[in-house]
């Protein structure tokens, strides 16, 4: 299959993603119950994502087939606070599953030679939804630094 990736503007095509992020966000919950942690239903702070995708701190890599979003990656960028080196953070990494097929590796490539050109120093990445995917990006070049925990209330 032919994939066009490209960085847009995320404020500006939220409408047309949204029921992308709406099944990432249910398979992100399946995955959290299963580990007995619920969460919260899917309402995004929508004015505070906009300002941010408008500001250029988050950006939006979407990927498209025959003209429709299969696939999104947004990233956050910010100054490290200790040594003011420019850092990203992923947001939100999702495929939809009839294109799982190597587009996730190649939205995550786009990403990164985008970020590399900025400037960037690290890429931060937290593959929640499924864990398996931790696998790809080892052999992508990410290494394990440490491991998140969750406090519930």
């Amino acid at each position: 299959m032919t994939y066009q990736i490209a960085l847009e503007r995320g404020d500006l095509n939220y409408h047309e993603l949204e029921p992308n992020y709406r099944a990432h966000y249910e398979e992100t919950c399946e995955r959290f119950a299963r580990d007995g942690l619920p969460v919260s239903p899917f309402n995004p702070r929508l004015k505070e994502y906009f300002e941010a995708f408008s500001s250029g701190y988050l950006l939006n890599y979407v990927a498209r087939h025959e003209g429709r979003p299969v696939g999104h990656c947004n990233v956050y960028l910010t100054n490290d606070m200790h040594n003011s080196d420019l850092i990203a953070q992923e947001d939100v990494l999702y495929v939809v599953p009839e294109h799982r097929n190597g587009l996730g590796k190649k939205l995550v490539q786009a990403a990164l030679a985008d970020l590399k050109t900025r400037g960037v120093k690290r890429v931060l990445i937290n593959p929640v939804t499924d864990l398996r995917v931790a696998k790809i990006w080892k052999r992508m070049g990410f290494q394990e630094v440490s491991s998140v925990m969750v406090y519930r209330f």
